[in-house]
């Protein structure tokens, strides 16, 4: 019945399939026309989009891993904000190549400019332009690409969605382009900082099979120098060690492994997040996954919870001595139906091994044909390390974003006085107000 139905025109039908009571005549009408043959179908158009990140504070990245340089545009910082080249340059140092022999060997000072938005050492409230040179280019090692496509990397895709692609680096696809939304991260750390006194810092919980046990870890005190003590960003200088081995293990024989990435944010303001669709949970699976190499996302007590029962995995309320309301346990990860409850947000983040290998792999041609590959260019053989800090500027932007969705009419900073007269306000010194 089905297959009838298809090879059939339903308005050139045969009258007598209508009711027996019908009469045909009106649709025999001679104004009733029927094309003779089939429209061409328009031409489908594939717009390029997903460079911007945000609805009040908005961040769009620009450029390739070789072409002249990377950077983004941050609209919606609010004006009085003390920003300068060395705020962003702290967590762009954090994440360059280079760092040590666990990482890429591209050499990259990751040195930026601000070019807009600024004015005497604050932001002004207008579109924030930071810029980096590709200044290590070698565009030469990505030859083969151009015929060939990498395993696992964005080549193919891009080529199926666009038909056009950089072949140097891999382009937009490249972990390069991660360069503006950690110097956009690093506005919204400051913000975050100054309004609520909000800390997010992340770490390296897991590389390959040498997994950092969750109790070895206390949230609540871990600092960024212990993070930052060792190369592999593990703040357990032991488990940091065995890291490192796992990482030079494979390095050595042209290979990769993944990892996980653990991050916390202490301080958060209660009420962040809406229900349903917009849950801040969401929102930040969203951001974190969105970072080259992603693979998996945990919040809370994430898939182990599953072997827990609800009497087990329930955070009960209890007042503290500051009589606030206070949570015994965390599995719910600092966030309950959407909304922050003030407690710590924790999550987990997985990467997958490096795709670009100096291994012979198998492969397609562009043209179709098997064949085989052994990728160039310099790579890091574990991306964790490096990641640590793109996560953070992730978090940051997600939170600050909702932040200003919460307070949008009200996040001024203090005026200087010697320019003009500070907003009054009869609870505070300053226009600040405090969340």
């Amino acid at each position: 019945m089905a297959s009838s139905l298809l090879t059939k025109q339903f308005l050139g039908a045969p009258f007598s399939s209508l009711g027996s009571g019908q009469q045909p005549s009106k649709l025999c009408s001679s104004n009733l026309r029927f094309p003779t043959h089939r429209s061409q179908p328009k031409r489908l158009e594939i717009q390029a989009a997903g460079n911007t990140f945000g609805n009040y504070f908005r961040v769009t990245t620009f450029g390739e891993s070789h072409g002249g340089g990377v950077g983004c545009i941050i609209d919606g910082c609010p004006p009085r904000l003390p920003l300068s080249e060395s705020d962003m340059q702290v967590e762009l140092d954090r994440r360059r190549p280079g760092q040590s022999r666990i990482t890429t060997p591209r050499k990259e000072t990751d040195t930026c400019k601000i070019s807009s938005g600024t004015a005497d050492g604050l932001t002004t409230g207008s579109p924030i332009k930071v810029e980096v040179p590709n200044t290590d280019q070698r565009g030469n090692d990505y030859s083969e690409m151009s015929l060939a496509y990498r395993p696992s990397h964005a080549d193919a895709t891009y080529d199926f969605k666009y038909g056009v692609r950089s072949v140097q680096g891999g382009g937009r696809s490249s972990a390069r382009e991660t360069i503006g939304r950690v110097a956009a991260g690093a506005v919204a750390k400051k913000i975050l900082k100054l309004y609520s006194g909000t800390e997010i810092l992340a770490y390296v919980s897991q590389v390959h099979n040498v997994v950092l046990p969750e109790d070895l870890v206390d949230n609540q005190t871990v600092t960024l120098e212990q993070i930052e003590s060792n190369i592999v960003r593990c703040p357990n200088p032991e488990y940091a060690e065995k890291m490192i081995a796992a990482i030079d293990y494979v390095r050595v024989r042209g290979d990769s492994v993944g990892g996980v990435v653990t991050c916390i944010v202490r301080n958060v303001p209660r009420g962040l997040g809406t229900p349903v669709f917009d849950k801040l949970e969401a929102e930040l699976a969203k951001a974190c996954m969105s970072l080259p190499a992603t693979k998996g996302f945990e919040f809370g007590s994430g898939f182990a919870g599953t072997f827990m029962t609800g009497s087990e995995h329930n955070d009960e309320f209890f007042m503290d001595e500051h009589d606030q309301i206070r949570t015994k346990t965390n599995r719910s990860g600092g966030i309950q139906g959407g909304i922050s409850n003030g407690e710590i947000i924790n999550m987990r983040i997985a990467f997958k091994p490096t795709s670009t290998i100096a291994r012979k792999q198998h492969t397609v041609s562009r043209d179709k044909h098997e064949t085989e590959l052994i990728a160039r260019g310099r790579h890091d053989p574990c991306v964790v390390p490096r990641a640590v800090p793109m996560v953070e500027a992730m978090v940051a932007l997600v939170l600050v974003d909702q932040l200003m969705t919460q307070y949008a009419q009200c996040m001024l900073f203090p005026i200087n006085p010697a320019l003009q007269e500070p907003l009054q306000s009869s609870t505070t010194e300053s226009a600040q107000v405090p969340l």
